[in-house]
């Protein structure tokens, strides 16, 4: 189970108003749009309880303290409750959650090297999985569904060139934050809204993307309204085959694995306003694993894998490979300077149909911004997933003379309210139609898993 990645997280990992802040005054960077020149005119960070931007504020001076010395520290929390009324394996709720702790070091402030950051993360997963317990679904319904555990996620250095229009990343990664990503699939909870379905089912261990990560680097550039990223990463973050269970071969994310294939990705973006003056992003990249995968179908010697005859040892198909295209577009606001907008993005991606179970995959949603007055930083969106099995994985079915899998659908309806500036509260409802793509309940293997209905709710906490 994939997280993927979860919205909120990338936001939090990624990105802290009080860090801005102090790099802009600092650095001479012009973060957070505060030119140091006029640092004494800019407006203080909030400290009052309900309007500064974590909740512990500066926890007790350590925050200035570590800032001295060049270090941010973030801390959150991510927690959620869910149940499925219908359907499904069985009826029942579960609880999970997953606390995050991210350093990173400025290296100009540090020691005075210009234009370098050594991040490093580590997450504190806990609670039940809903999907694998009760749902059974291959679009699971949380984004930060995984093993209980405690475990480095990331561990890297990324150096800047050129002022800034260009930059390298170094170390231990999980591209699900740079790559692939939709600023509208984001708001969601369900796992494949940020690591999609494709890479997630057809990757060994999923690839690179939470609650993993592989060593590797990224390379950046951008040139007005073009951004180019390149990468190569390990392709197998912990090892083992592709029936293993990833994360309990690297149980504390400190396997570094780099015995086994090479995935190598690349993605263009391009931002315009030509749809309607409005602001849009778009995105066009593809990936391509050197590693070998098992045929969907056959055996080495040409038999069905349900053939009684059959060796039981698929083909190998030596390398793989996906295309995949994004879109976030602005459709529509009252006015330039409001907070409102609707918004809409759609993410689609294809792979070979004989050696992966999924063979497309596509994302897709409409959010509005600010939907009522005075709620500015509020977001509802209602989006859907599809996930299509491939025709050698439907053609094994019919050999095997089981159900035959085909498509399945979720649709999510979300509402994201901003408490406080430390504190979100998101309700959410999803409905999956055809679990599994149509798959035989355990439970009673004459019947398909019914179609299911979860509801939930997610909070979290930037201390």
């Amino acid at each position: 189970m994939r997280n993927t990645r979860s919205c909120d997280l990338r936001a939090l990992i990624g990105s802290n108003q009080l860090r801005l802040t102090i790099l802009g005054m600092l650095v001479g960077a012009f973060a957070a749009g505060i030119n140091p020149a006029n640092a004494d005119d800019a407006a203080p960070t909030p400290t009052g309880f309900w309007d500064r931007p974590t909740l512990l504020g500066d926890l007790g001076g350590v925050r200035p303290e570590l800032a001295k010395f060049g270090l941010t520290l973030n801390l959150s929390e991510t927690s959620e409750i869910k149940g499925n009324v219908t359907g499904g394996i069985g009826r029942g709720a579960a609880y999970n959650g997953l606390t995050n702790m991210d350093l990173q070091l400025d290296t100009q402030q540090a020691f005075g090297w210009a234009g370098g950051t050594f991040n490093v993360s580590a997450l504190q997963i806990h609670g039940r999985a809903l999907s694998s317990n009760y749902l059974g679904s291959l679009q699971t319904a949380s984004g930060i569904e995984s093993e209980r555990a405690s475990r480095l996620w990331e561990l890297w250095y990324q150096q800047s060139f050129w002022g800034g229009a260009a930059d390298i990343k170094l170390g231990q990664q999980s591209i699900d934050n740079e790559f692939m990503t939709s600023t509208g699939s984001a708001l969601y909870l369900n796992t494949m809204m940020g690591w999609p379905m494709v890479p997630s089912a057809d990757l060994y261990g999923g690839g690179p993307a939470y609650p993993l990560s592989s060593l590797g680097f990224r390379l950046r550039g951008t040139h007005g309204p073009v951004t180019i990223l390149v990468g190569a990463f390990n392709d197998n973050p912990p090892g083992g085959s592709f029936a293993s269970d990833p994360q309990s071969l690297d149980a504390n994310g400190a396997r570094f694995n780099l015995n086994t294939g090479t995935l190598t990705i690349a993605e263009i973006q391009y931002a315009t306003t030509m749809v309607a003056n409005l602001p849009g992003t778009y995105r066009l990249g593809g990936w391509y694993d050197s590693a070998r995968f098992p045929d969907q179908r056959f055996d080495t010697s040409g038999l069905s894998l349900a053939d009684p005859l059959s060796n039981q040892n698929p083909r190998l198909h030596q390398g793989n490979y996906s295309l995949y295209g994004v879109v976030d577009q602005m459709l529509w606001t009252p006015d330039a300077k409001a907070a409102r907008s609707l918004n809409a993005f759609v993410r689609m991606m294809g792979t070979p149909d004989d050696r992966n179970q999924i063979d497309f995959s596509v994302d897709a949603g409409l959010n509005l911004k600010a939907p009522f007055s005075g709620r500015d930083n509020d977001t509802a969106g209602i989006g859907f997933g599809l996930a299509d099995i491939s025709g050698s994985a439907a053609a094994l079915d019919r050999d095997s003379g089981s159900f035959v899998r085909s498509q399945e659908i979720f649709l999510e309806a979300t509402y994201q309210a901003q408490v406080t500036p430390w504190w979100m509260v998101q309700p959410d409802f999803q409905f999956t139609i055809r679990p599994g793509a149509g798959i035989a309940n355990p439970n009673d293997p004459t019947r398909l898993i019914g179609d299911e209905a979860v509801f939930g709710l997610r909070t979290t906490i930037t201390f």
